[in-house]
């Protein structure tokens, strides 16, 4: 067994590693950049390396720096976790050219998976179903346009080098293609400097099946049985689960045996997952399930596999990067009951899901399932990574027990100042189409008016607000005397006149409750902020207000609401805008967010200019409503 092991990563999958590592006496090396100085897995390793800078691109990118840290701790062995190196074939080889354990696939077997035309070429030729499409050589427009044509709109244009839902476009008449064509080639040169394309048949209602391999390095390939991560928003997986709903047993058999051909076919070593795209027009159907892609490294989504079938898969990456052999025979696999995966990220699904950062002054997880998190009470969600903080893993013993245990768990979440998907994610997990198994990678974008609703507090939560305000009343004859941190506190008065409060820009008016005892939090600028259903509301006094709205955007300025980079700008002062209407782009956590106008009026002020760097509350935008 390996001895020790560098982690080169960060946040859950580092401690996750760490955690098995530790069951199994490897001694374990965190790598960190100035960023995550003060994080848990930092805390966690036996030893810990600096790396750099905050940006991944001057630190967890960087192999020679991972290969210093190796090198100065004498670790025997370097686990990429998921995301940053884990993929990269040339690093691979730069560990085993270092002397060092790579503990991942062979880096033939990701350069053979790396590009999405030559992989499916490869699984056409061992026998592995692929999506009827085009990937040849020929990228011309012309013969692209007759592809298309020959396989019938709607198609789907790829990005041969894509990945993450970047380089995609669906295509639904021939007349639209050209300038499809066009927008995926350039965003397919700017994310992977290469702009070629394949075409696929469009499934109108896909379904996101992956089967999990595992592999030896004396031959023998596995399957841990198949998940469906088909709850995604913007092609990001946001609900997984194993075993897949609907599947009967041939139906699986034959997805499994294609995912083990297709390890097979590269000589696959470690963990992997093949993932494949189901046409669940009619069910799921093993003639209408087609290779999609091969992800070779372990997933995000790996825990739903661990509950159902009772392995620790870092364990079994350890043993097989050792050298032994699977500790498992195919039949001695089996599936017991049903696990789901919930992925809680710092955003806020109330402003479109931007991203949400700062300290995490409040944070608390249900203890009633397993809990991956990436951080801690205390700790801080940076702008610099992913923002997905915690996965909540369910394991029971139907589909529908696991999905009321996972709802429950999401509603329990309790993070502040840091906004949570906590409660969308509840909703996702309660919706009786989920529940019933009516799925498809178009679910929540149908829905999504139901899954983000206009929150309205209950009138228990409007109560307590109205208790917290009274009884710091009664403490020192001040309606507002705000202390940080978690204050408890019981009301019994006698009833008077409602008392006013403001939440989300609304004044109400609340009735005083006879008797209430509750716990709140107390904010420093006179905020009561409670939970209710995984949604963290905010109650303030109506001080001097002016009609019936208050903060928010309601003074029309569009602030910038993390740190990061203006990448455009869409109006000028003095246009006449809309309520919705985009008015820049800003780059954030690895990814594009748009600002848009709060209400129909006329930009009176611009500060926001492309290319500058802007710092989280910052003015960008300033609007007047419409004469």
């Amino acid at each position: 067994m390996i001895q020790s092991v560098l982690i080169a990563n960060r946040g859950e999958i580092a401690r996750r590693v760490i955690r098995t590592a530790r069951r199994l006496g490897v001694r374990t090396i965190a790598v960190y950049s100035e960023a995550d100085a003060d994080a848990p897995h930092v805390h966690e390793a036996d030893e810990a390396v600096l790396i750099g800078p905050a940006p991944a691109r001057e630190s967890y990118l960087l192999p020679e720096k991972i290969l210093a840290a190796a090198k100065a701790t004498g670790a025997e062995a370097i686990h990429p976790g998921y995301g940053f190196l884990s993929e990269n074939a040339a690093f691979a080889q730069a560990v085993m050219d270092a002397g060092l354990v790579w503990i991942g696939p062979p880096p033939s077997a990701i350069t053979a998976m790396g590009l999405k035309d030559a992989a499916k070429a490869l699984m056409i030729q061992a026998g592995v179903p692929t999506t009827p499409g085009y990937l040849g050589d020929d990228q011309s427009e012309e013969r692209l346009s007759a592809e298309a044509a020959k396989i019938g709109f709607p198609v789907l244009i790829k990005a041969v080098a894509g990945g993450g839902g970047k380089g995609m476009r669906k295509v639904e008449a021939a007349a639209d293609f050209i300038a499809a064509l066009g927008s995926c080639r350039r965003e397919a040169a700017a994310s992977f400097g290469d702009d070629r394309v394949l075409l696929e048949k469009y499934v109108t209602r896909p379904r996101h099946i992956e089967v999990q391999v595992f592999g030896d390095s004396h031959g023998q390939v596995v399957h841990l049985f198949e998940r469906d991560c088909s709850l995604q928003r913007r092609h990001q997986k946001v609900i997984e689960e194993a075993p897949a709903p609907g599947m009967d047993a041939s139906t699986r058999a034959a997805v499994c045996d294609a995912a083990v051909k297709a390890a097979k076919a590269v000589n696959y070593v470690g963990a992997g997952t093949v993932e494949f795209i189901a046409d669940a027009s009619e069910g799921l159907r093993a003639d209408r399930i087609w290779f999609m892609e091969m992800n070779t490294r372990l997933q995000v989504e790996h825990p739903v596999t661990e509950a159902v079938t009772g392995q620790d898969l870092v364990e079994w990456q350890l043993r097989v990067a050792s050298g032994e052999a699977l500790p498992l025979k195919q039949d001695e696999i089996s599936l017991d009951g049903w696990a789901m995966e919930a992925r809680l990220y710092a955003e806020n699904p109330a402003t479109g899901f931007l991203p949400s950062t700062g300290p995490l002054d409040h944070f608390r997880l249900p203890d009633t399932l397993r809990v991956d998190s990436a951080v801690e009470e205390g700790g801080e969600v940076t702008p610099f990574y992913d923002p997905m903080i915690a996965k909540l893993i369910a394991h029971a013993p139907s589909r529908e027990a696991a999905a009321a245990k996972l709802a429950q768990a999401c509603r329990e979440v309790e993070v502040w100042p840091v906004r949570t998907n906590a409660a969308f994610l509840a909703r996702c997990a309660d919706h009786p189409d989920f529940v019933a198994g009516r799925i498809d990678t178009g679910f929540i974008e149908a829905r999504l008016e139901t899954l983000v609703p206009v929150v309205t507090p209950s009138d228990d939560a409007k109560a307590v607000a109205v208790a917290a305000l009274l009884s710091q009343d009664a403490e020192d004859g001040s309606p507002w005397s705000p202390a940080e941190g978690l204050a408890g506190f019981r009301l019994n008065r006698v009833s008077r006149a409602p008392v006013r409060l403001v939440h989300d820009g609304h004044v109400v008016e609340v009735a005083v409750p006879g008797e209430v005892e509750a716990d709140v939090l107390l904010g420093e600028d006179g905020e009561i902020v409670l939970f209710e259903d995984g949604e963290a509301l905010v109650f303030t006094a109506p001080r001097a207000q002016s009609g019936g709205e208050t903060g928010g955007s309601g003074d029309g300025a569009v602030r910038s609401p993390m740190p990061g980079k203006i990448v455009s700008v869409s109006v000028k002062a003095g246009d006449a805008v809309i309520k919705g209407q985009a008015l820049l782009v800003l780059e954030a956590m690895k990814m594009e967010h748009a600002l848009t106008a709060p209400f129909d009026g006329v930009v009176a002020e611009l500060t926001a200019t492309t290319g500058a760097q802007v710092s989280e509350g910052i003015t960008l935008a300033r609007l007047e409503p419409a004469a």
